[in-house]
């Protein structure tokens, strides 16, 4: 098993060149150089490869285990949450009030993809937690802020997010737990199911945001509030101190990320557990969904990390592995001389560096979204929330790919468990179904993020890809540039099909919508592709020749093998409505 390296050359280049960081100096009181981010991502990947990395295959062995009512993590657990927080990772992007170093949270994504990288189960607890803070730091009183932030940002508590029930899976409409008025608090009564890291021994206090509805509150969403509810109840000098009414029933057995604790919650088996109400009543949703599309962009950036975590050692692999002869018969060729294996590795690379540029072309945009003013704010506001959907749907849907072409390089060996190959198919194939699957992340870009703005947001994007493509087309860089444009003028006509079904008729119309977030996703990744080889030609990136060669090969590559996928998704959209109108029950005869 080869170990695990942290890519920061390729991070700082995606970061500098093709997320272009710099749009945001003008808002930003003191601007991050090029040294100082060099040296947080330095430290970030000793991290990442000694610290967080060894425990992730003795992880995945060991699992977690209940024991008289807690979870006891895997070996080693422990110990690297506490270099990861005494290291203050987790309040890096954090608001400097409460603790936090009041970062950009691009830096904070390229910390977190050496950590997911390194172990995507440990890293499933600081995301939990940051998607937490970010709801508490948005919606609670200041009260509440002041309790639980400064703990929260140290690392010194963790947090979770309490959504689903058996009865209710992604239909956050039917949630049944209930919230009781008892005083100043709520006490909770209800079960929640797939709590990600619900309880361990990592932290001295675990607090829940928890979905759950007050006496007499409307129907459906509309009637969900939110609360915090801690696993140990504050003293009047703030720390933890008496065991709330929350009990761990059980811990899931899974196919993957098994180092992770995906717990059965119970809240209230005997007086109520205590919570107290974040936001206003009935106004839950909103408040949890400023975690959940955190957590949606931080499920794309998992996507990416376990991709590039099987992409070198599948490369390695290749390097050592000797099968069959050299093409001039002179002796036994290592399988990366194979073209085949070379088709394989490629296929991986290209699109490894196609998602990172989203993924920090995205968070760099969020940033903007929180940091910029007047027309540039409401711009950025409006492209985070389009290319949330794609960053999380279309990145994990590539990570199956990837991730199972690394088991393919191995060949037998692949399927062998003490490679350790495996375990990255297996930890990626959550990632589609975390977070509201892609399914759903699918209809959020066809519906609220096309249809509710009569396709805006969208129309803006392409027609910034347009103006870019002209550019290069006009100065050669590549010879790939008119593909990409005619690809554009399919991902056009695809926006005005998707947008006459959704009027037609909206539920019908979502038919379209996994094929469209597919092909805006393929295109995306073509036009970054493209960025970064104009970028990778300028001089002041300092790339030597090889550096320049390598992403040279990866966007002809992209070009040539990936992108052509997009337009299958395209004659999908095209032709496909009626045959998906037509299908109902009856049309499967077992």
């Amino acid at each position: 098993m080869s170990e695990y390296q942290y890519p920061a050359n390729d991070i700082l280049f995606s970061l500098s060149s093709v997320a272009q960081m710099q749009r945001l100096i003008p808002y930003l009181d003191d601007a991050i150089d090029k040294d100082l981010l060099e040296a947080i991502l330095g430290e970030a990947g000793k991290l990442a490869e000694h610290v967080i990395a060894p425990i992730n295959g003795s992880g995945d062995k060991e699992g977690s285990r209940v024991e008289s009512g807690e979870v006891y993590e895997a070996k080693g657990f422990k110990e690297a949450f506490k270099a990861y927080s005494e290291g203050g990772w987790i309040g890096l992007s954090g608001d400097p009030q409460y603790g936090g170093q009041g970062l950009p949270s691009y830096i904070a994504t390229a910390v977190n993809e050496g950590v997911q990288a390194a172990n995507l189960a440990f890293s499933l607890c600081p995301l939990l937690s940051l998607g937490a803070i970010e709801a508490i730091s948005l919606h609670a009183s200041d009260e509440l802020k002041n309790q639980y932030l400064p703990k929260m940002l140290a690392g010194e508590w963790a947090g979770t997010m309490n959504l689903t029930e058996s009865a209710a899976g992604s239909d956050l409409a039917a949630i049944a737990s209930k919230a009781i008025p008892d005083g100043d608090v709520f006490r909770i009564k209800g079960q929640k199911i797939f709590i990600t890291w619900g309880d361990h021994q990592m932290s001295d206090n675990i607090i829940h945001l928890v979905l759950a509805r007050l006496p007499n509150a409307p129907e459906g969403v509309k009637g969900i509030s939110l609360f915090i509810v801690p696993k140990f109840i504050l003293d009047e000098k703030g720390e933890p101190s008496q065991r709330n009414d929350v009990q761990v029933v059980s811990v899931e057995h899974k196919m993957g990320i098994h180092a992770s604790p995906t717990c059965v919650m119970s809240f209230g088996d005997q007086e109520g557990a205590v919570g107290y109400l974040v936001g206003q009543e009935n106004e839950g949703i909103k408040a949890m969904f400023t975690m959940m599309n955190n957590a949606r962009q931080g499920v794309g950036l998992q996507g990416l990390a376990i991709s590039e975590r099987a992409y070198q050692q599948a490369l390695s692999y290749a390097k050592e592995r000797k099968q069959g002869m050299k093409a001039d018969r002179s002796g036994r060729a290592v399988i990366i001389e194979h073209p085949d294996v070379l088709r394989m590795l490629m296929t991986m690379k290209s699109q490894i560096d196609a998602m990172r540029s989203l993924v920090y072309v995205a968070a760099v945009e969020n940033d903007l979204s929180h940091f910029a003013t007047g027309e540039q704010k409401q711009e950025s506001i409006e492209r985070t929330a389009l290319y949330t959907p794609i960053v999380k749907g279309w990145i994990t849907e590539q990570a199956q790919e990837v991730t199972s072409l690394a088991i393919q390089v191995h060949g037998g060996m692949g399927f062998i468990e003490e490679t350790g190959i495996a375990q990255h198919a297996r930890d990626a194939r959550i990632l589609p179904i975390y977070e509201g699957t892609n399914g759903i992340q699918a209809i959020d870009l066809i519906g609220r993020k096309l249809h509710s703005d009569k396709g805006k947001a969208m129309t803006s994007l392409l027609a910034e890809i347009e103006a870019e493509l002209t550019e290069w087309e006009q100065s050669k860089i590549s010879d790939h540039t008119a593909p990409v444009k005619a690809i554009l003028e399919q991902a056009k006509l695809a926006t005005q099909y998707c947008l006459s079904s959704m009027q037609v008729n909206p539920v019908l119309g979502t038919g379209l919508a996994y094929s469209y977030m597919m092909l805006m996703g393929y295109l995306i990744g073509a036009w970054l592709q493209l960025r970064a080889l104009h970028a990778s030609k300028q001089d002041e990136n300092n790339l030597d020749d090889a550096q320049q060669r390598s992403w040279s090969q990866s966007v002809s590559f992209y070009c040539d093998h990936v992108l052509p996928r997009a337009v299958a998704h395209f004659q999908s959209i095209e032709r496909g409505q009626s045959s998906i109108d037509d299908l109902d029950e009856s049309s499967f005869n077992r």
